[in-house]
């Protein structure tokens, strides 16, 4: 069976790496907001060419902190992707703001600003562009909305660890960007952990406080904040790891292209590959009309698949105020996607054997 990941397999070239940074914080006695945590923060800034890294708990407390530190009145509204993650939404509806979900560009995934723009009302006040699948959004034409209407830009670089845009960065590409190191990413812990980067000083001091119950100054709280922060050992484990990862992006470029070059099956849609260089390829997502015969298929071969993400947003019970909504682009991929192995685990010989078995397939 090949796996869609296997995350054992996947870390085990890190194992001696990984001892040493696990050894270095436990034999030093402290495990909250020390050393470990400052030098990821400072490698990680530099990795996505921004001024700030700030260590969190994990992706959804980054967007939250985020959100809640831009200090918006309640209610007001942030524009998002209607196929986004929920963990989007909900970072949204978490800060006490109102989620409009947004149709995206049926090719690319992402946020289309022709419907950003449709979506605008007096109460619009940011933008929350999700790099969904290792791709970044069309940020040239996000921020010139943004601009136009006086907007804030927070990216969700959940998926985007070391993507390019132009030039820069991920991290990069708005006012501040949200990141999970969930053990599945690019850039993956070993545990749950997150980090926000920005350019802005002001909003960089104050989430020093919002992560940390509101307080630099221990028993002296400024805000009323959150316990959210990243540990010692997993800031040590990123750091660890953070060393390898521009090698494993450029591995999976190279397994993408191939996919791209070789898949030849009518009916399988697949992503875009205007970008295939700069795309870190965190998921490789195609579309098949008839969905679950040709998962059934393959899992049959012998390949495993996933789904990202077999619900919208707009039809989950935790938001029954969205599920009346109209969103057929949504609706669609949603209906038709599947993800197939593609990771640094995955050799060249099981990916031949993947591009074969979809290119001999019927259905």
């Amino acid at each position: 069976m090949i796996p869609f990941l296997d995350l054992m397999r996947l870390n085990e070239r890190y194992t001696d790496a990984l001892q040493q940074a696990t050894n270095r914080v436990v034999q030093s006695g402290w495990y909250i907001l020390g050393k470990e945590l400052a030098a990821f923060e400072a490698a990680f800034a530099a990795y996505c060419q921004t001024g700030y890294a700030i260590g969190v708990a994990n992706g959804l407390e980054a967007l939250v902190l985020v959100l809640k530190a831009w200090d918006f009145p309640a209610g007001s509204e942030v524009l998002v992707a209607s196929n986004a993650y929920i963990a989007s939404i909900l970072a949204i509806t978490q800060a006490g703001l109102k989620p409009v979900l947004v149709e995206p560009d049926p090719q690319t995934y992402t946020l289309s600003a022709e419907h950003l723009r449709d979506a605008l009302t007096p109460k619009t006040k940011a933008i929350l562009p999700v790099h969904l699948y290792g791709r970044c959004c069309d940020m040239a034409a996000i921020n010139e909305v943004a601009a136009e209407a006086g907007l804030l830009v927070l990216e969700d670089a959940a998926q985007a660890h070391g993507a390019m845009y132009q030039g820069k960065r991920a991290g990069n590409l708005g006012d501040a960007a949200g990141f999970s190191f969930y053990p599945t990413k690019n850039l993956g812990a070993l545990g749950d952990a997150g980090a926000i980067t920005t350019n802005d000083a002001n909003l960089a001091d104050k989430l020093l406080f919002w992560r940390n119950y509101g307080s630099k100054q221990k028993y002296v709280n400024q805000y009323k904040g959150h316990n959210s922060r990243l540990d010692e050992m997993q800031a040590a484990i990123l750091t660890a790891k953070l060393a390898y990862l521009e090698a494993e992006n450029k591995y999976r470029r190279r397994l993408a292209e191939r996919y791209l070059t070789a898949l030849k099956h009518p009916v399988l849609g697949l992503p875009p590959s205007d970008r295939i260089h700069d795309d870190v390829w965190h998921l490789f997502v195609v579309t098949h009309p008839e969905r679950d015969r040709f998962r059934a298929y393959l899992l049959e071969k012998g390949i495993q698949t996933d789904i990202h993400y077999p619900t919208p947003p707009h039809r989950q019970e935790a938001y029954p105020e969205f599920n009346q909504l109209t969103l057929p682009v949504a609706d669609k991929l949603h209906r038709e996607v599947i993800s197939l192995p593609l990771n640094p685990a995955l050799t060249e010989a099981q990916q031949a054997y993947i591009i074969e078995t979809i290119n001999q397939a019927t259905v």
